[in-house]
């Protein structure tokens, strides 16, 4: 079982429920993780080995959300001493090729590596169940608050039509809607920067949106 110094559970309704991950589910989480990511590069997909790791390094911050005993939905994170003024960076640099190397025990940032909810459970609010998770960790360890980079997934759609340069402006100056990013913001990220070539996946054409969460924010 991971040794948590702090941890933190939910219970969303008779059968569903936040809690920390532990290491009997990280084969389903590597099975989620083509479900949730279908079009994402597999050297780029979390695997079962490397969630047992991310338990060894950081196991407050890894969270799935169950029914029953099968996991429907998860979140990992790590902390991080990030730099804002050297904000360009790629998903594999982030998670080290998955294995989650660059966790910094002293960061004062939660920084998000993903998160994901299974098709069928969409729509329930579970997502933002996990943001919530993942918010009340960052103050029990009194960090400044959450950031990540979430896929620009509406993008591709359209990026034979437009530039993610003006996606990206429309999108924050919400004339236009996101899955991603949108919802994100709905829950209170504040877009920081985009970023280009972040992840190898078609549905965002490679964009990825830097976003905080400030630790005074409710969920």
């Amino acid at each position: 079982m991971p040794n948590l110094t702090i941890s933190y559970q939910q219970k969303i309704s008779n059968d569903l429920t936040v809690l920390h991950m532990q290491p009997e589910h990280a084969e389903q989480l590597e099975a989620l993780q083509k479900i949730v990511f279908p079009t994402l590069a597999d050297d780029e997909l979390i695997k079962a080995k490397h969630y047992l790791k991310h338990l060894e390094i950081f196991p407050e911050g890894q969270f799935v959300i169950t029914d029953k005993d099968v996991v429907i939905g998860m979140t990992s994170s790590m902390r991080s001493s990030f730099d804002f003024a050297d904000y360009h960076h790629t998903f594999k640099e982030t998670i080290a090729g998955g294995w989650m190397t660059n966790h910094d025990p002293h960061g004062d940032w939660l920084y998000g590596l993903d998160i994901g909810v299974h098709p069928y459970y969409r729509g329930l609010g579970l997502a933002r169940a996990l943001y919530r998770a993942r918010h009340e960790i960052a103050k029990q360890l009194s960090l400044k608050g959450q950031l990540t980079v979430g896929m620009m997934s509406g993008y591709g759609a359209v990026s034979s039509q437009m530039s993610g340069e003006n996606y990206y402006q429309e999108l924050i100056e919400r004339k236009r809607f996101d899955p991603t990013i949108s919802t994100q913001m709905k829950i209170g990220f504040e877009p920081i920067a985009l970023i280009p070539d972040y992840v190898s996946d078609p549905v965002c054409g490679g964009f990825g949106v830097l976003i905080k969460l400030d630790i005074g924010k409710e969920v």
